[in-house]
């Protein structure tokens, strides 16, 4: 199942529900039945909102590990993301943090979930957790063995980190895909809540090619429609809490409120452009 199959449009806007800290965090506050209640209700506001799809992370376990997570929280997360499909009806996604692609593949194989963000698919990242190596030789090995059919949607020079060395941004995105075989590639600002630049915009989906480009940060209602020009869709979470505040529960009004700026983005966007899913961009 290909991008487009997946959410239905070749422009999708994916929600965040960002989870209460799991047990073994370090603000593990002792009850997974509030940090599930609280899931439930991010999940039914964002698809009530109208996006097109929704991925779960352990955001509110920092400070992450650079390395793979308790197994209570995969546990945790593979029972939360398995209810969280009983209550919506759009694609669900996981992502663990910070760079456990492996736990998020086996989750999403398992309860049905349809791709998976890895932080760090390839090359090699200095990040407050230490240096994490990219992943992409064992990770698709492992997508093999489970037969899984889950899409991989890959970070490009990811957020909270800084390349080793000065890799520029095309050849990164082409080793991406072409080595790493990212079904999908993800660009953001430097941090939460930062985008990242209509040009690195631009450039990424020309070295993509047919490959989808997401906005992975920073995106509002306010500036979705510039950042639309060149790319493919986005995930967005802190402008969709109330008062744009990371802390805040999902606000559903704003989640509406970006949905019919981004589509409007889109319908505008497409009536220039050879087709909905491709966007002229400079060589």
């Amino acid at each position: 199942m290909d991008f487009e199959q997946i959410f239905k449009t070749p422009n999708p806007i994916i929600g965040v529900v960002h989870l209460l800290p799991l047990p073994s965090s370090p603000r593990w506050g002792g009850s997974l039945k509030a940090v599930i209640d609280r899931a439930e209700r991010e999940a039914a506001a964002l698809a009530a909102g109208g996006v097109d799809g929704i991925i779960v992370e352990n955001f509110f376990d920092a400070p992450f590990t650079n390395s793979r997570v308790d197994p209570a929280v995969v546990s945790a997360m593979t029972s939360i993301v398995e209810r969280l499909r009983g209550i919506v009806t759009i694609p669900i996604g996981v992502n663990v943090l910070r760079n456990d692609a492996h736990s998020s593949l086996a989750i999403a194989t398992c309860v049905g979930a349809k791709f998976i963000r890895v932080n760090v698919l390839t090359g090699v990242m200095v990040t407050d957790q230490g240096i994490i190596e990219g992943c992409a030789h064992d990770l698709m090995r492992y997508r093999r063995e489970l037969g899984s059919d889950v899409q991989i949607f890959a970070d490009v020079l990811v957020k909270h980190a800084q390349p080793l060395g000065t890799p520029s941004l095309t050849l990164t995105v082409r080793e991406t895909i072409e080595r790493g075989l990212a079904d999908c590639v993800i660009l953001s600002g430097m941090a939460t809540g930062m985008p990242p630049s209509l040009e690195d915009l631009e450039l990424a989906k020309h070295a993509a090619r047919n490959k989808p480009v997401l906005i992975g940060s920073g995106a509002t209602w306010e500036n979705i429609s510039e950042l639309m020009q060149a790319a493919d869709g986005a995930i967005v979470s802190s402008s969709l809490k109330r008062h744009g505040n990371i802390e805040a529960p999902i606000d559903p009004i704003r989640v509406g409120q970006f949905v019919d700026a981004a589509h409007n983005s889109v319908d505008r966007n497409s009536s220039i452009a050879p087709s909905p899913s491709y966007k002229k961009v400079p060589s």
